[in-house]
């Protein structure tokens, strides 16, 4: 890719629960960013196979993917569209996960890619996911997943183990700690985005 035209892609990485979609959130309404979720892909095959999301059909498909296009699919599969969003703006990249798919994304995007890690420990991650069945009922998109305690579990030992999450959580280039209000939240990436961006 042209560097002269590229512009700036930032990828969201946390554990499930740690809080993703609410820093994706902010970023395009308050600083007009444009979208694109990785693990969209997942979600559209299930919907074309006619089945209803479960933790264990999306592993099946999860790890399906990395079996027929290697441990950057999601990476690979994706960049398609984060180029040509990149064409219109500064674009977020919600839910990078494996360190494959990390460095494929670095080689490919370079300075122009900055990692932004949300952490928040397990106890609160799966409160979060346990409790958001009531407050998301509406979430035609399913960003906000809800999952009983052992598929949260779960979840994690799958993301570790299989999907190699920790290293791009590890090698973020800023890492926000989201255990407290919403707001304070807000304050670490407003304080990020400066830094980012200057002023």
């Amino acid at each position: 890719m042209n560097k002269e035209k590229i512009n700036k892609l930032i990828c969201i990485v946390g554990m499930c629960g740690a809080g993703k979609s609410e820093v994706s959130e902010y970023l395009m309404k308050k600083k007009k960013f444009g979208y694109i979720r990785f693990g969209q892909i997942t979600l559209d095959k299930i919907k074309e196979m006619g089945e209803a999301p479960s933790e264990k059909l999306e592993r099946e498909i999860r790890e399906g993917f990395r079996r027929d296009h290697g441990m950057a699919a999601f990476a690979v599969l994706n960049m398609p569209k984060i180029d040509r969003l990149l064409k219109q703006g500064d674009l977020i990249a919600d839910g990078l996960y494996s360190w494959e798919e990390y460095l494929e994304l670095k080689k490919r995007y370079g300075d122009f890619l900055t990692v932004l890690a949300v952490f928040a420990p397990p106890e609160i991650r799966y409160s979060r996911l346990v409790s958001r069945s009531a407050k998301h009922k509406n979430d035609p998109e399913k960003k906000y997943r809800s999952f009983t305690m052992d598929e949260a579990i779960s979840r994690d030992q799958a993301e570790i183990e299989n999907s190699h999450k920790a290293g791009p959580i590890a090698m973020a280039d800023f890492t926000v700690i989201n255990t407290g209000p919403i707001e304070k939240l807000h304050q670490q990436i407003d304080k990020i985005y400066k830094e980012i961006y200057g002023g």
